[in-house]
């Protein structure tokens, strides 16, 4: 679990860590991130300070990535509050099943509840199982829950990895949901000071995407050779 420091002079107000994928934030678990911060961040010395840091945010137990921790009361009010008024703005990457267009807006209903996600994509290549593999940016415009997971299965390009939403292939078994919290924005709670904290998408999203590709010409090769 990997740790950006966001301070203002000598005190720390908050916190962003890299957070590992098969870890849930909270709950009723021994092993999760809301835990692990008490024995991985220091109380700050100030007069509001939080006995125990606390996420301001979630991510599902399978996704990694950023995720922003408050370690004062006033950092987690003011966090809390640019998050309702959509301030705090976040970039997921992940790789998906298919071939999305360049660029669009989802906005299937996640609950009952509106729910908006514009992507990107970056790349697409050939897979064996799959026809195709693509890597992609989410932009997520709401916040419900399993937001980018229902919207990219509904769109009819799945996220790879996705065991809940889409049956996964043998050929990925084990190797976790492709999906990454990979950037994030937000004003500072004490200087506002504009934010922006960016981390690179996992390495396996790329090597599992090369992989299907020389799977995919290989096959096509040897066929053409026979």
């Amino acid at each position: 679990m990997s740790f950006f420091y966001v301070c203002s002079g000598k005190t720390y107000f908050i916190a962003v860590i890299n957070k590992p994928p098969g870890i849930s934030v909270s709950g009723n678990y021994f092993k999760t991130i809301q835990n692990a911060l008490l024995f991985n961040l220091k109380k700050t010395n100030l007069k509001d300070a939080l006995e125990i840091p606390l996420p301001v945010h979630r991510l599902d137990n399978q996704t990694s990535g950023l995720l922003l921790i408050a370690k004062t009361r006033t950092a987690r009010v003011n966090l809390g509050k640019q998050f309702e008024e959509k301030k705090i703005q976040k970039k997921y990457n992940a790789v998906v099943i298919g071939t999305p267009d360049k660029k669009g807006i989802i906005n299937f209903p996640v609950d009952g509840k509106n729910a908006l996600t514009r992507y990107e994509l970056v790349k697409t290549e050939k897979s064996l199982r799959n026809k195709c593999l693509s890597l992609i940016n989410l932009y997520p415009i709401t916040g419900r829950t399993h937001q980018l997971r229902i919207h990219c299965k509904q769109s009819g390009f799945p996220i790879l990895g996705d065991k809940l939403y889409k049956e996964d292939l043998p050929v990925f078994k084990g190797k976790g949901l492709f999906l990454s919290a990979t950037e994030i924005s937000f004003y500072h709670p004490e200087t506002k000071k504009y934010m922006n904290l960016s981390i690179p998408y996992p390495q396996k999203f790329d090597k599992i995407i090369e992989k299907e590709k020389q799977r995919y010409f290989r096959k096509k090769n040897n066929q053409n050779f026979i």
